[in-house]
């Protein structure tokens, strides 16, 4: 892929057609990982053509194992030998914070973990305390040494009861996984119950793993000796599927999305509904109508089966574009109002209070150059570039590559106007004020 950097787009286009929706980010990373749990080769298909997977991968291979993506049929294999690295360096795990996914599976199958201190999105503080107090539950020793986390279980994990201060997905995953190998039975009280947990659960059964309560807030692990290597499909992504959903309401186009189970946005849908969208529901997805001018509405983000955080930004956006006032809380990452500063360099209306954002729709965006923070907010920005007047650049478009495949392709197939430009391309020059 050529070094590019930006996004220049057009707005004024509505969309219209249909968009498949591939695996999702926030399952082949750790489903990745869980197939280190089992000696032998693992497949994955409808796997996403993303930047982290290409991360996850070198992680994996650094571990000693072999993996071969074949992007063009969005599948991936890895080989997982007898004997396994136990050290996840700096230089990727500063780059994805999924990286610490493999803490759990390493634990358990090596008896020890060298894990740099996670990187990712600049949304807030997301501390691995109930990770690290669950595998001492378990019998490791964990400490912290020159940015790096270590554990060691020399004699094995033993099964625990655990109950957690909140749902953490990546808490579940950690323990899960810790679990599955681990003498006895683990319990996880208040564990995280998003699909793409659901999604690892069902891999580890393939696998061999004995698990009860998948998808509920309680799952109980009966510990086996082995695991074997599966073939697996990976769940739809709700959170792009969602964003196209936006997309549809925010432009006042038509588009179908499949590709996905639509029960998991069943909210987020009811709420694009109250905005005058109309709504219909398909076998593998469903269709998205948008109003003339959405109406503003209220979000607070909370936990699945709650509010996705991951689907706020875009409702911003939307709720930029809304005729009405909409008040969006955020209750899971402080810092996930950064981006709100960009979207008012395209002429919105929202006040930062705390965990609360107060949005005035207008009428009309601006176009302007912005800045992509993190993946949400990039594809968030983009969506509003849609619809501004004028011509809007986006850059540091490396964080919605590492969430979003084929996303400016799928935009152009919809019938928007978008193009990925170099460094030297994307400085443009900005009308003086009347």
């Amino acid at each position: 892929m050529p070094a590019v950097d930006a996004f220049r787009i057009e707005g004024g286009h509505p969309l219209s057609g249909e968009v498949q929706v591939v695996g999702a980010k926030n399952s082949v990373l750790k489903l990745m990982a869980a197939a280190l749990l089992a000696e032998g080769r693992s497949e994955l298909t409808n796997v996403p053509r993303i930047s982290d997977v290409e991360i996850m991968a070198e992680l994996i291979i650094r571990l000693g194992c072999e993996v071969h993506l074949f992007p063009e049929e969005r599948r991936l294999t890895i080989d997982v030998p007898e004997v396994l690295q136990h050290r996840a360096d700096y230089d990727l795990v500063r780059q994805m914070r999924a990286s610490v996914s493999v803490l759990g599976p390493l634990t358990a199958r090596l008896g020890a973990a060298d894990i740099a201190l996670p990187g990712g999105d600049a949304i807030g503080s997301r501390g691995l305390d109930m990770h690290l107090t669950g595998l001492e539950r378990m019998g490791a020793k964990v400490t912290s040494q020159h940015g790096y986390l270590m554990t060691s279980a020399p004699e094995g994990l033993t099964g625990a009861s655990h109950w957690l201060d909140f749902p953490s997905v990546g808490a579940t995953e950690t323990l899960l996984m810790a679990g599955v190998t681990a003498s006895g039975t683990t319990v996880i009280d208040n564990a995280a119950r998003e699909p793409e947990i659901v999604d690892i659960c069902r891999m580890l059964v393939e696998m061999g793993a004995q698990i009860e309560g998948i998808g509920s807030s309680t799952l109980t692990i009966t510990g086996v000796d082995q695991l074997r290597p599966v073939s697996h499909r990976t769940v739809g992504d709700r959170i792009v599927a969602g964003t196209w959903a936006v997309a549809a309401a925010i432009t006042g186009g038509q588009v179908t999305v499949r590709g996905i189970e639509p029960t998991c946005l069943e909210l987020p849908l009811a709420k694009l509904a109250l905005t005058g969208a109309e709504i219909g529901w398909l076998p593998d997805g469903f269709q998205v109508t948008g109003p003339d001018r959405p109406q503003a509405v209220d979000i607070v983000t909370l936990p699945y089966p709650g509010f996705a955080t991951d689907l706020q930004p875009q409702f911003i956006a939307l709720n930029a574009l809304s005729d009405g006032v909409a008040m969006v809380t955020e209750n899971l990452y402080e810092s996930r109002f950064k981006f709100v500063n960009e979207l008012v360099r395209l002429g919105a209306d929202v006040r930062i209070e705390g965990h609360h954002a107060l949005i005035r729709g207008r009428e009309r965006l601006s176009g302007a150059p912005v800045e992509a923070a993190d993946i949400r907010a990039g594809a968030s920005l983009v969506l509003a570039g849609l619809v501004a007047n004028g011509e809007t650049i986006v850059t540091d478009i490396h964080h919605i590559d590492r969430g979003y495949d084929d996303f400016e392709q799928d935009l152009r197939a919809l019938g928007a106007v978008i193009e990925r430009v170099s460094s030297e391309e994307y400085l443009v020059e900005v009308p003086a004020p009347l």
